[in-house]
């Protein structure tokens, strides 16, 4: 899933100046969340780079950059200023990142050029990737499903203490409330998220499962890149590429 694909994109970019192995605290910087090309390995997500850095990508390079002051999306070839011409992409990140409870139904963002459905909020938890999903509250988790044609049920489960709950999606319903009442999920804490394909013709029905591994937030990140090197520094990385691939998508590079 996810996950997964996060781990194979490594940076795509090579320096016309010299490599910023550390960005000096004085200096603005933003922090590298996607990148890709055949530069891959000098600019890993997570790396920090100076607004003021000058980077030249080759044909097939292609990095983004969140910065304090919107996206900066580079493609190559070409050479370019980080802190130049970035895009502000506050609205869509504020959307993004809403917490407040909201019902959601059919029509789920899809990734593009992949045909994917990409959660539209930050802190749903997604029940058909394994990884580990940073949150703030604990007592409010919010679960997304990618696939809200038809009613399914799946089943959240402490492994430790095998302590479960079911959680059924009627048809169309995207995102489901678990109910802390019946299960209080803890920080630090691995889960597993089951479900039950519908039984084939031969009476056989499958059950797929992922684990999530949970981390609670103790502080407010108000600005994108703020928020993605908090995320990558607990390993949430389903998350940090659902925020790049969200605020790209609003950018032409």
């Amino acid at each position: 899933m996810f996950s997964d694909k996060f781990k194979t994109r490594a940076a795509g970019v090579a320096l016309a100046a010299a490599v910023l192995a550390v960005v000096p605290s004085a200096a603005q910087a933003g922090v590298v969340v996607k990148s890709s090309g055949p530069s891959a390995g000098d600019y890993p997500v997570g790396r920090q780079v100076a607004d003021s850095a000058t980077i030249t990508l080759r044909a097939g390079d292609r990095i983004t950059v969140l910065t304090d002051d919107g996206t900066k999306v580079m493609q190559g070839p070409g050479t370019f200023t980080v802190g130049e011409g970035a895009t502000r992409t506050r609205a869509r990140f504020s959307n993004l990142t809403r917490r407040q409870a909201r019902s959601v139904r059919t029509g789920a963002v899809r990734g593009a050029g992949e045909g994917v459905a990409r959660s539209p909020n930050l802190w749903f938890v997604n029940v058909a990737a394994s990884g580990t999903m940073c949150l703030y509250d604990m007592s409010a988790v919010r679960l997304w499903r990618p696939d809200a044609t038809g009613a399914q049920t799946y089943t959240i489960m402490d492994p430790a203490t095998n302590a479960s709950l079911e959680v059924p999606f009627v048809e169309s319903e995207a995102v489901r409330a678990l109910d802390p009442e019946g299960m209080q999920l803890m920080g630090g804490t691995n889960y597993t998220i089951s479900t039950q394909s519908p039984a084939t013709e031969d009476g056989e029905a499958e059950t797929t499962s992922v684990s999530v591994n949970f981390v609670t937030l103790t502080e407010e990140y108000e600005a994108p890149d703020q928020l993605a090197q908090a995320l990558i520094a607990n390993g949430c990385t389903m998350q940090v590429e659902l925020l790049a691939d969200t605020l790209e998508a609003s950018v032409t590079p």
